[in-house]
């Protein structure tokens, strides 16, 4: 930290956003909340910022950042790097966060931050599991189902079905959590995501294999739909202004979420409680459990069943433009990091340690003993990835799930 202070500057008065009606000048993270919304960026960015924001000025004591300039940022980066070990995505998430805060919150002009470093980004392969492994997963999850509040309708969080439909379509974990009842589309076999990464829409296809386990997964939910109507809960969140253009339509069906919370919750935006998905890291901490109970030993996230699903289709000969398209990447570069399984075995070279002897690594055997067999190049896997095969189990009443 530095050993002495510059003298203060002038702190001209935090202005809101336009639009934006307050009689007082805000706070330091209203602001940034207040700019973050104003220019429509995600919750989970919001969340970011904030926290990096808040950081930043309890590492300097408290003091305001527009008594601070380059040397501080560089030291708070730096203190990051070097006493915390962050990796380098979180080393830029932070400078964003404080870039964001000076240039637009601050409206203060930083012609020094193109002088401080930043560091490299990094190619890192993903996780994939086998499809054995995705078996394993999904079996594992059949068996954690938890039951609504006592009092409640007979309602699941499927476990099981929402590993399933990640796999089976490639979306990510807040794609899924999101949909809604209107957004699955049986008889065109579709499923539309809406606001995915980059708050762009696409189509992804419908598994075979999940339209009657979805069918029923939305009869449980329309029960608990049902019950809330009947109690007079609030309706569920729209996006954008919809429930004031709309008034009704959070109540109906048709917004309904396909995996609902077990109870309602508090708004993260301080719009009440009302009804909300499935939390995601809800999700996480059974994901990881099963990969326990499954004998997976890679460092796999619900994420990674994307990352499967890409490679899977790849290995059965999909094109590299469809697999782009289904997973809403906007460059193509992006989807070729999921190349690197086609090249099994070193590019199918196979290594000159396989054209090797092995009496050469062990002594002859006392008795003779039948050559191995020589090592072959791996096989090409074009069959698509079977998920007839990974159809849920039949359903088990809440005394098996939760025994007494």
């Amino acid at each position: 930290m530095p050993a002495s202070r510059p003298p203060a500057r002038p702190q001209p008065p935090l202005a809101w956003p336009p639009g934006f009606q307050a009689e007082q000048p805000p706070r330091l993270l209203d602001a940034v909340r207040a700019q973050v919304r104003y220019r429509h960026y995600s919750l989970r960015t919001e969340e970011v910022y904030v926290r990096w924001v808040r950081s930043f000025v309890r590492f300097h004591e408290m003091r305001h950042p527009l008594e601070l300039a380059q040397p501080e940022i560089e030291a708070f980066l730096g203190w990051l790097a070097t006493e915390r070990n962050v990796s380098p995505s979180t080393h830029r998430q932070a400078l964003s966060a404080l870039l964001f805060l000076y240039q637009k919150v601050l409206n203060t002009p930083v012609p020094w931050m193109d002088d401080i470093g930043r560091p490299q980004q990094q190619r890192r392969l993903p996780v994939v599991l086998a499809q054995d492994e995705v078996l394993r997963v999904l079996a594992v999850l059949d068996e954690m189902q938890h039951a609504a509040p006592s009092g409640g309708p007979a309602f699941y969080a499927a476990h099981g079905l929402f590993g399933r439909l990640l796999y089976g379509t490639g979306m990510r974990l807040m794609e899924g959590l999101r949909l809604r009842v209107k957004d699955i589309d049986f008889r065109q076999r579709a499923i539309i995501v809406r606001e995915g990464k980059g708050a762009h829409d696409r189509l992804v296809m419908l598994p075979a294999a999940l339209e009657a386990p979805l069918r029923e997964q939305l009869d449980r939910v329309r029960a608990l739909w049902q019950a809330d109507r009947a109690a007079g809960a609030a309706p569920v969140q729209l996006p954008y202004a919809l429930d004031r253009k709309y008034p009704r339509a959070g109540l109906s069906w048709s917004w309904f979420w396909v995996f609902p919370g077990a109870q309602p919750s508090q708004d993260p935006r301080g719009a009440g409680e009302r009804r909300h998905h499935v939390h995601d890291q809800s999700f996480q901490r059974v994901f990881r459990r099963a990969l326990d109970q499954a004998g997976i030993d890679k460092p796999a996230s619900p994420h990674t069943l994307r990352h499967s699903f890409a490679t899977h289709l790849l290995q059965a000969g999909y094109d590299i433009r469809t697999v782009q398209e289904l997973l809403g990447h906007a460059d193509v570069s992006t989807t070729m990091i999921y190349t690197h399984v086609l090249r099994l075995g070193g590019g199918a070279v196979r290594s000159p340690l396989d054209h090797l002897a092995p009496t050469v690594f062990s002594p002859a055997p006392a008795s003779p003993q039948p050559a191995p067999p020589r090592a072959r190049e791996p096989e090409p896997f074009y069959a698509l990835p079977c998920l007839q095969a990974l159809s849920p189990a039949p359903a088990r009443p809440a005394a098996a799930l939760w025994p007494a």
